[in-house]
């Protein structure tokens, strides 16, 4: 008998509708634990190193709310100035990403930003600074779940000049450009690295081609950003945020998107909202 060599990523249809849902998930955890029904803020923030979580909670601006049902992570919600953000801290990855912004979305979150730390592939660029990502190059699998496979994810680009035009007024380098999202950051070969550059990449990250088609497939505000702090660990300096600095500036960085993504959404429904 032949071997079977089709490729099984290539074989999702994404048109198709899912059995297992993240609405479901979420109720029949919410009843298994006991927990009462609960909506999140209609801006929600993915930080995936924790470092900004942890910072909120330490300095007393963010608080955990016991009533968020998922059995992965812990939730918080961010007092920002007049306004309030839902905050989720360690969601490295691809699909570890997408599955909690589905969950997010599932309860109500109308505009989803995240932040990663990040490789500088580019040479024009010195690190640290932010980058708003404009488009991903999907060299991970979970795009391939919601779309059918393509070289890049796009944001959405008056979504990006929204951000990016509310950012200007920040005292904080913020770039926009092009990232590499891979499943395997310790596969970056110098070949493939200096195929990246010539493309005009600037960043390595692990999330932003998921979270931007996931953004595309439910029309929904995503907005996804790196904070390029190293060369892939080439450099002492490499890794260095700039202390409680870099976390005020990360955090103003990240308010700054939530309101314009927020802004952005209008009066578009959820198509998530009926799942809670």
């Amino acid at each position: 008998m032949p071997e079977d060599t089709r490729v099984p990523l290539l074989e999702h249809e994404p048109s198709e509708t899912a059995v297992f849902t993240a609405g479901n998930l979420l109720e029949a955890a919410r009843i298994r634990k006991g927990l009462p029904k609960v909506a999140v803020p209609p801006g929600c923030l993915l930080d995936f190193d924790g470092e900004l979580v942890q910072h909120l909670v330490d300095t007393g601006k963010a608080v955990e709310d016991p009533a968020w049902p998922c059995f992965h992570t812990r939730f918080f919600r961010w007092r920002a100035g007049s306004a309030e953000y839902g905050v989720i801290g360690g969601t490295i990855g691809a699909p570890f990403a997408v599955l909690v912004a589905e969950e997010l979305f599932a309860l109500g979150c109308r505009a989803l930003v995240s932040i990663s730390s990040a490789g500088l592939v580019a040479e024009r660029f010195a690190p640290p600074f932010f980058l708003l990502i404009e488009r991903a190059l999907c060299d991970e699998g979970t795009s391939c779940h919601y779309m059918r496979p393509g070289r890049y994810a796009d944001a959405d680009s008056s979504l990006v000049a929204a951000v990016r035009d509310r950012m200007a007024a920040l005292s904080v380098p913020v770039h926009t450009g092009s990232s590499w999202t891979t499943d395997a950051p310790f596969r970056e070969t110098e070949s493939l690295i200096v195929s990246r550059r010539s493309e005009g990449i600037v960043s390595v990250e692990m999330e932003a081609a998921a979270l931007l088609t996931l953004g595309k497939v439910l029309d929904l505000p995503v907005v996804c950003l790196a904070h390029v702090t190293n060369t892939m660990a080439t450099r002492e300096e490499d890794f260095e945020k700039g202390g409680d600095a870099g976390l005020a500036d990360s955090l103003s960085v990240c308010a700054a998107a939530l309101e314009a993504a927020l802004e952005h959404a209008g009066g578009k429904t959820n198509p998530r909202e009926g799942g809670r």
